[in-house]
């Protein structure tokens, strides 16, 4: 971290990638809540913890594991799993290779759920973000967003104390 107290601002092509950035993540998220809570009746952070779920082959994670993955504080994940529980769409039980450690279980009527969403899903992204750009704009978009992915995951190894990164706080 530079010792200089002047700020390094940003160039006008920087502020101009910088603010792009800000409102087409703001637009897209909005659009992809509103064509799911439309079509599924269900959020994106919903879709998005069903499907983190069945991505594994149990269909199933621990809550640490699900908090980390979603990039979010335990004791939210806690209430989305119990209002996901309390419509069916997920289990919970006690992991058995660890009695301490929650096991989110994706059931038959999550899965469900996210079988019918998904089409729609997919296509709303594909309409939003991939039909507008080129296969070379793909390329760069995906090795774009690892390198900052990269970067960020760096800055927090190397940050003070990893109990304040959010999915680590309970």
């Amino acid at each position: 971290m530079p010792t200089s107290t002047t700020p390094r601002w940003l160039d006008p092509e920087e502020r101009r990638a910088w603010l792009a950035y800000v409102e087409f993540s703001t637009l897209l998220a909005d659009h992809l809540n509103r064509q799911l809570r439309r079509d599924a009746g269900m959020t994106h952070a919903d879709y998005i913890l069903l499907a983190h779920l069945s991505s594994t082959p149990e269909g199933a994670l621990t809550m640490s594991e699900l908090a980390e993955r979603l990039k979010i504080t335990r004791s939210r994940l806690t209430h989305a799993v119990n209002r996901l529980q309390e419509a069916g769409y997920v289990d919970r039980r006690e992991d058995p290779g660890n009695r301490r450690n929650q096991l989110a279980v994706l059931a038959p009527k999550g899965r469900e759920l996210l079988e019918r969403a998904a089409p729609g899903h997919v296509e709303a992204v594909r309409r939003a973000v991939f039909d507008a750009l080129t296969p070379e704009q793909v390329r760069q978009f995906a090795e774009i967003g690892e390198a900052i992915n990269a970067a960020l995951q760096r800055a927090d190894a190397v940050g003070d104390d990893q109990r304040e990164l959010p999915w680590r706080r309970r």
